[in-house]
C-alpha cells in the first residue's frame, strides 16, 4: 500500500501538513519561533538550504522525494520527542546571526540580545569607551559574541559552570573569530575568575522558580535543567549576583541581568533595590540595568 503522504508535491502542502501536524499534538513554541507556521516554515527551508525569510517565491515549488521524506522525518521527530527545532537543526538564530546549539546548553533567545543591538543606547553614551565586558552564566556564547560585536574597543570574558557549554560556547567564539576578543572561564558565577573590573556584566541566569520548572512543557525539558532552575523563588543565583557583583565593577560599571517572568519574586526579594526596567520588542519587566552605586547600596543588603 502506497504512502498517502506521497500525495504532498509542494512546499505548500509541507506547509499544511506539518502546521496540522503541529496543532494536533499541541506543541509548545518559543525557542526562536512563536506558532505552528512560523516552526513548519523554518524547518522547511531549513531543510531545503533556502534563506529564511523566502518562503513565499517557492510556495508551490515541487519538491523532490527524497526531499520529502527528509521534512517528513524532521516535522515526526518534533512531535514524537518534542524535540526544540533548534536541537533538531544545530543552529539558533539571535538578531540574525546563526549560533552552534544542541543540547548541552539552553538555546538562544535572551532580549538582552536586543539591547546589545543598540550598543546599549542610551545606558551607553559612547561604546567605544568601553572596554571590559563580562558575559556570566554564558552558555552557547551567545552573548558574550553579541557584546563583543557591539563593543569593538571591549574585551570579553565569558563564564559557566558547564564544561559542556563552554564547549559550545568554544565553537561559536571560533565561528565568528572573536577567539582574541574573547576568553572563557569555567566557574560558578564570580568563582574563576582573573580579578578583572568591568565596564559592563550582562547576565541570563538560571531563574525559573521551582513551580514554573515543574510546569515546564517537554520542549522546555529537554534543555539542561541547570541552566534554568533558580531555586524555590527563582532568584538563588540572582541574590548572590547582586551581593558580587560590585567587587566586579568599575565605579561607572553596569550590571544588565535578565529575570524572566519573576518579576513579581525579585520585588519581594529586593525591596530595597530600584533598578531601571528595559523593554523590549519581546520583553517588559525582564531585563533590569543597575549601576554600581545602586548595587553596592541596596544589592548587599540583601540576604
Amino acid at each position: 500500500m502506497s504512502d498517502p503522504r506521497e500525495a504532498l508535491r509542494t512546499l505548500r502542502d509541507l506547509m499544511r501538513y506539518a502546521v496540522s501536524r503541529f496543532n494536533e499534538a499541541k506543541l509548545a513554541f518559543g525557542h526562536g519561533t512563536d506558532d505552528a507556521w512560523d516552526e513548519a516554515a523554518y524547518l522547511l527551508l531549513h531543510m531545503l538550504h533556502l534563506p529564511l525569510d523566502t518562503l513565499d517565491p517557492f510556495l508551490d515549488a515541487r519538491i523532490l522525494p527524497d526531499e520529502r521524506t527528509r521534512f517528513l522525518e524532521l516535522v515526526e521527530r518534533r512531535v514524537s520527542e518534542r524535540l526544540p527545532a533548534a536541537y533538531l537543526t544545530g543552529e539558533a538564530w539571535l538578531q540574525g546571526y546563526r549560533f552552534i546549539v544542541d543540547s548541552r546548553v539552553i538555546i538562544p533567545r535572551s532580549p538582552i540580545a536586543e539591547c546589545l543591538a543598540h550598543g546599549l543606547s542610551p545606558w551607553i553614551a559612547n561604546p567605544d569607551e568601553l572596554h571590559t565586558v563580562l558575559d556570566l552564566c554564558t552558555g552557547s556564547g551567545c552573548l558574550a559574541i553579541l557584546a563583543a560585536l557591539a563593543f569593538d574597543n571591549a574585551r570579553v570574558d565569558a563564564t559557566d559552570l558547564s564544561e559542556d557549554a563552554l564547549a559550545v560556547a568554544h565553537a561559536n567564539i571560533e565561528q565568528f573569530g572573536l577567539e582574541e576578543r574573547i576568553t572563557t572561564y569555567q566557574g560558578n558565577l564570580f568563582d574563576g575568575l582573573p580579578g578583572h573590573q568591568y565596564d559592563l556584566i550582562i547576565c541570563n541566569p538560571p531563574y525559573v522558580n521551582a513551580r514554573a520548572m515543574a510546569m515546564l512543557p517537554a520542549e522546555y525539558r529537554h534543555e539542561p535543567s541547570m541552566a534554568l532552575a533558580g531555586g524555590e523563588d527563582g532568584m538563588d543565583f540572582v541574590r548572590r549576583i547582586l551581593r558580587d557583583a560590585p567587587d566586579a565593577m568599575t565605579a561607572d560599571g553596569l550590571l544588565m541581568l535578565e529575570i524572566g517572568n519573576e518579576y513579581d519574586h525579585f520585588a519581594a526579594a529586593f525591596p530595597n533595590i530600584n533598578p531601571v526596567w528595559i523593554a523590549t520588542q519581546s520583553a517588559e519587566n525582564q531585563i533590569l540595568l543597575l549601576t554600581h552605586e545602586e548595587l553596592s547600596a541596596g544589592g548587599r543588603s540583601t540576604p
